[in-house]
């Protein structure tokens, strides 16, 4: 079995995450793409990120219609701090004969040998890498970037920081994120302050 592993804040997950993961996953012919909101990711200090219970909840409206796609909560039930190597550790032992790849965005590449033992999480996982807009790599220019597999996906020119701002000022974000979603970040009146 071929597992896609795409995590994130999810802060919320809008339609942009669905049509770049889908591209993936098709290219890539994974049997299952597995979506993982972060408890709490290392590297974000957003004062507008929606608690993890709600991120999950929404991420979980959003991928439900797709029987290839199952939603995570192993950072939140782990809580404190997510860090990619254990999760990818975590997951190797639930999943010890599936063939894992760890789906980033072009942006997260640049800074990969930053993270928490990147040679262990590619001793577990094969790295994809989806470009991003403004974000140009060069695969020569370093181990980690040598070693993994590239996609060019559509760019969708849609964010959480843009909705969460667009929420803020009351602002439409139909169509930015799906019709379930939309009504939950509005029953719950996320991202208003």
């Amino acid at each position: 079995m071929k597992i896609g592993i795409f995590g994130g804040s999810f802060n919320p997950p809008h339609i942009g995450h669905l049509i770049v993961i889908e591209c993936v996953r098709d290219y890539f012919r994974f049997d299952k793409i597995l979506f993982i909101p972060s408890a709490q990711p290392p590297n974000k200090h957003d004062s507008l990120l929606a608690p993890a219970s709600c991120r999950l909840e929404m991420l979980r409206m959003a991928v439900t219609p797709n029987p290839n796609y199952e939603v995570s909560d192993i950072e939140i039930e782990r809580k404190g701090i997510s860090y990619t190597i254990d999760t990818i550790t975590a997951l190797a032992g639930l999943y010890p004969r599936a063939s894992l790849s760890l789906i980033i965005g072009a942006d997260n590449i640049i800074e990969f040998e930053t993270w928490k033992s990147p040679d262990d999480i590619l001793s577990k996982a094969e790295l994809v890498v989806m470009s991003r807009p403004g974000f140009d790599v060069h695969p020569s220019k370093g181990k980690f970037m040598r070693t993994a597999q590239y996609i060019n996906v559509p760019m969708i020119g849609i964010s959480g920081t843009d909705i969460r701002r667009r929420i803020k000022l009351g602002h439409s974000i139909h169509y930015l994120v799906l019709s379930p979603v939309e009504e939950y970040i509005i029953r719950k009146r996320l991202y208003k302050d």
